[in-house]
């Protein structure tokens, strides 16, 4: 896991989870919102919660140990792509508002995993979202995931579901 110094509080330095912090089965990272992230109304606007989301898939990923450059740079080139989505926008955030998006593994397949997310204020969920991002080739074809991924994947499985909301 990266750690960065964060200097928020004078006087008070300590270390934070660059990639997010994965614990029983839920990985969970914390974001603030931005001048940068909001539109005219000052809510965040809809396609930079898609960003989130996607961030939280991928430092999930990497917490796990399976990390896009490693998996672009084998002998046989992989990829991850979402291949569906469903999203609930349930309540917006606003400018300097901390969002925390969590991940949970919800369903293995060979060549697929689906993932139910959560971007939460404190206690409130404003987005909910299932997403199926299956494994391919360089070539666009799908790609049985290896049995190392499969156990991995099963034991996380087993501890999203003790902690599902």
């Amino acid at each position: 896991m990266s750690e960065i110094p964060d200097d928020g509080k004078p006087g008070a330095p300590r270390l934070v989870a660059l990639d997010g912090v994965l614990e029983a089965g839920v990985h969970r990272f914390s974001a603030r919102v931005y001048y940068a992230d909001t539109d005219f109304s000052g809510a965040v606007y809809h396609a930079r919660y898609l960003e989130w989301l996607e961030r939280g898939r991928s430092d999930y990923l990497r917490c796990l140990g399976v990390r896009h450059t490693d998996l672009a740079a084998g002998a046989t080139p992989l990829f991850w792509v979402v291949r569906h989505m469903e999203i609930d926008f349930l309540a917006a955030a606003r400018i300097d508002d901390i969002i925390t998006v969590e991940t949970r593994l919800a369903e293995l397949h060979k060549a697929r995993i689906v993932m139910t997310q959560t971007i939460l204020r404190g206690d409130r969920a404003l987005i909910g979202a299932r997403v199926m991002a299956a494994l391919i080739s360089d070539a666009g074809r799908p790609q049985r995931m290896p049995e190392d991924w499969v156990a991995l994947f099963r034991e996380h499985l087993a501890r999203s579901a003790l902690t599902d909301p």
